[in-house]
């Protein structure tokens, strides 16, 4: 019995042997703590772990942290293995609700930080297993262990999920300098750059990222004879690589508008497999995979000055447009790449200090028609009380090509939405809410749906008439933007109804948004004011239409609205004004379609003029139309159409009478 118990003890005693052994082989194999790079739209921070050991190894309730004072503050879910010889990945989102994961990927509910981090990897009783001290980190740059064996160091690549590189360094090489601005020369520029002490410069013209491989960049200089991308890059023995810096030379080239120029490698923009400007060879096209690329992105203003050169991100936006050639692109800017703003502030209307990010739109539908719908009819909501997406005529090139004429934009995005309302903590602008069309889940782009559809049901099923319930709304949503957005969609005639979004901040009111109005001015139909105006009950078709029609329903809100509708035709749709914002944006885009017809040859500038004219015709012609069409919509009488709308139809008679 003796010798029994005996024999179990050793056992026991080999057991907590082989396990302890098996725990050891368990490491903090690589950590990304500023992560650039894009997987799904996200590109958050992760941690490695990896198995050294030839068995798997039970990670149920073990815990992973960032905080010595808190070293359990994530644990693996019951049922985690990790085989021998295998990677596990744990991304760091500070999102409660990824708090989880299988197989071998993970969510931590905690973010972990680039300026440095303890790393804490524990056993289930709390046992610390492996802990791993890092310095500040470099953006897009990962830290880890060298497969070859040697102490943690930075990695020239990030492998995650990969056996990693046999050597890591202590630092990085020192960012290189380009004297010589990027911009407009005629005939030739010699472009300069410095270096820190026993760097070698390297450098590229055609938009790669400079290598190893790559020509040494003359000391006495770079001469340059046409528009050229240049990129370069510093090296030094026993250091990462310095970051990229780059500039584009417009050689010869007359600017005529602000230009935005694009640098970056092939396998981002052009690559069959994996260029987000090209339809690649799989059975989903690459521009619709939301993939999200470094770039390096320069603004010259219309003088030639520069405003901005840096690293950032960028991305194919829009939807079905993304079918056409020429691609609207979104800009980013990313801490990880670079500056976390674009610290300038391009568009005449606003005056804030800098953006997150921007948008390069080709126009979409609008691309061979006029290219300038949505940006004219946008900029007629300047100083009526709604939030719109201001624009700035201007040409693109990428990679030194030129690429044709493009509206930049704000972006819609909670930046955006903050910027306008004045809402400057962190914390409340991630709160904030945004709704695209019904406000759905599908829909939801930031924050929460849940008061916007419990909002819209109570107006589907509750009388407005009665005080209480008219309070209620009257708290929650703001009615007189509202109706501002409604008589906007109808008077422009945007067929393209489904482009309705809803915001609202911390603390504040629902509201809309006026946006992706380029399918306006087509006709003198009555769409889309049978969406607009309709019965509660009626089907929804894109939005929710029933906040209006309820508030309709409300004697005092009716008036409201017809007298909102009546004073902007009386004003902003007055042809003069209209007419002074058309010619003042063809002035601007029509020099410079020449050359884009050339780079696309996707319309005729004979075809243009005359689309201008027909979009003019309905722009001028339109607004006279809108009372009989509401008349017949909202069943108004001949008093009711005298009282709202008898001296605005006297006035449009003059001002927009249809030309002879």
């Amino acid at each position: 019995m003796i010798r029994r118990i005996g024999t179990v003890l050793v056992m026991l005693q080999a057991a907590v042997l082989l396990s302890g052994a098996a725990k050891a082989d368990v490491v903090i194999n690589e950590v990304m703590a500023s992560n650039g790079f894009y997987e799904n739209g996200e590109a958050y921070d992760w941690i490695e772990l990896y198995n050294n050991g030839k068995k798997a190894v039970d990670l149920s309730g073990w815990y992973l942290s960032d905080s010595k004072k808190d070293p359990l503050k994530w644990s693996f879910p019951e049922g985690t293995k990790l085989k021998g010889g295998a990677f596990l990945t744990v991304y760091c989102t500070g999102e409660a609700q990824q708090s989880k994961g299988k197989g071998s990927t993970f969510y931590t509910d905690y973010k972990i930080s680039s300026s440095g981090e303890t790393i804490i990897l524990s056993d289930g009783d709390g046992n610390e297993l492996s802990r791993v001290k890092m310095p500040a980190q470099y953006g897009s740059v990962s830290w880890g262990l060298p497969s070859g064996g040697g102490d943690y160091g930075f990695f020239e690549n990030p492998t995650k999920g990969k056996k990693n590189d046999k050597t890591a360094y202590a630092g990085r090489t020192p960012v290189p300098e380009i004297i010589t601005p990027g911009g407009f020369y005629s005939g030739s520029v010699t472009v300069t750059a410095a270096c820190a002490d026993g760097s070698t410069l390297r450098y590229t013209t055609d938009g790669e990222t400079p290598t190893a491989k790559s020509k040494v960049f003359p000391a006495e200089g770079l001469t340059l004879k046409k528009t050229t991308p240049l990129r370069i890059k510093a090296f030094r023995d026993g250091e990462v690589t310095s970051e990229t810096v780059s500039a584009t030379y417009l050689i010869d080239d007359e600017q005529l508008t602000p230009v935005v120029c694009l640098i970056s490698d092939d396998k981002y923009l052009f690559n069959n497999k994996t260029g987000m400007l090209v339809k690649g060879s799989g059975s989903y096209p690459n521009y619709a995979k939301e993939l999200e690329y470094p770039v390096h992105i320069e603004y010259y203003n219309g003088e030639g000055g520069q405003e901005i050169s840096q690293n950032g991100t960028m991305t194919v936006s829009g939807h079905s447009a993304r079918i056409n050639a020429q691609k609207s692109i979104a800009l980013y800017a990313r801490k990880a790449w670079g500056p976390a703003t674009f610290a300038f502030n391009p568009f005449p209307t606003r005056d804030y200090t800098g953006y997150k990010s921007l948008l390069l739109r080709s126009t979409n539908s609008d691309y061979s028609a006029t290219r300038i719908r949505d940006i004219v009819a946008s900029s007629l909501a300047e100083g009526q009380g709604i939030l719109y997406q201001d624009h700035v005529v201007i040409q693109v090139y990428i990679n030194g090509r030129y690429w044709g004429h493009y509206n930049l934009r704000e972006k819609i995005n909670k930046y955006f939405i903050a910027a306008y309302e004045g809402v400057t903590d962190e914390e409340d602008i991630d709160s904030i809410d945004i709704l695209a069309r019904t406000g759905t889940d599908q829909f939801l782009q930031n924050g929460d749906n849940t008061d916007w559809l419990a909002l819209c049901d109570f107006c589907k099923k509750q009388d407005l008439n009665d005080p209480e319930n008219l309070a209620y709304v009257s708290e929650r949503l703001d009615i007189d933007n509202m109706f501002t957005h409604a008589a906007y969609e109808i008077i422009l005639g945007n067929v393209d109804f489904t482009n309705v979004r809803v915001y609202r901040v911390p603390g504040g009111k629902w509201r809309y948004l006026l946006f992706d109005v380029e399918a306006s001015w087509r006709n003198l139909d009555k769409t889309p004011i049978e969406y607009y105006i309709k019965p509660l009950n009626g089907k929804i078709q894109g939005f929710r239409h029933e906040p209006l029609n309820a508030l309709l329903k409300v004697p005092e809100m009716k008036a409201k609205f017809l007298n909102r509708v009546s004073e902007l035709l009386a004003t902003v749709f007055r042809w003069d004004n209209v007419e002074a914002k058309f010619d003042e944006i063809i002035a601007q885009v029509e020099p410079i379609l020449p050359r884009h017809i050339e780079r696309w040859k996707n319309m005729k500038l004979s075809n243009w003029q005359k689309n201008i004219k027909a979009t003019k015709y309905y722009a001028r012609v339109r607004p006279k139309k809108i009372p009989e069409m509401l008349k017949k919509a909202m069943k108004l009488t001949d008093s009711e159409m005298e009282e709202y709308f008898g001296e605005t139809l006297r006035l449009l008679e003059e001002t927009n009478k249809a030309p002879e």
